[in-house]
């Protein structure tokens, strides 16, 4: 398997990662380095172990709520999911009957 290298908090890591999901793998790195960098900023939380672990039990406890959902709406995921969207008109519109009664349901993502 493929492998990125990525860089949280300064450390160099090597992570397996097939080339179609580099983008979103890169994405969650900046994520979580940005997360780590808040809380070390902080000053609430020291050692980087101490931070990785508090950011992860945050990022669990928000998917667990589901308060996280918040957090997926950056430029990347939202294009995602238009994307996902137009392929779904796109299908349904060439699947429609040429009568104008039926009707069309879309499942939004």
């Amino acid at each position: 398997m493929p492998s990125v290298d990525v860089s949280i908090m300064g450390r160099d890591f090597r992570l397996a990662c097939e080339a179609d999901e580099e983008a979103t793998l890169r994405e969650a790195v900046a994520y979580v380095d940005a997360r780590m960098r808040e809380l070390r900023d902080a000053g609430k939380v020291v050692g980087v172990e101490r931070i990785a672990m508090m950011v992860a039990l945050d990022l669990a406890h928000s998917q667990i709520t589901g308060a996280g959902a918040a957090s997926v709406n950056t430029p990347a995921a939202v294009g995602r999911r238009l994307q996902a969207m137009v392929e779904l008109i796109d299908q349904a519109l060439a699947a429609q009957p040429s009568s104008p009664a039926t009707a069309v349901q879309l499942q939004i993502l």
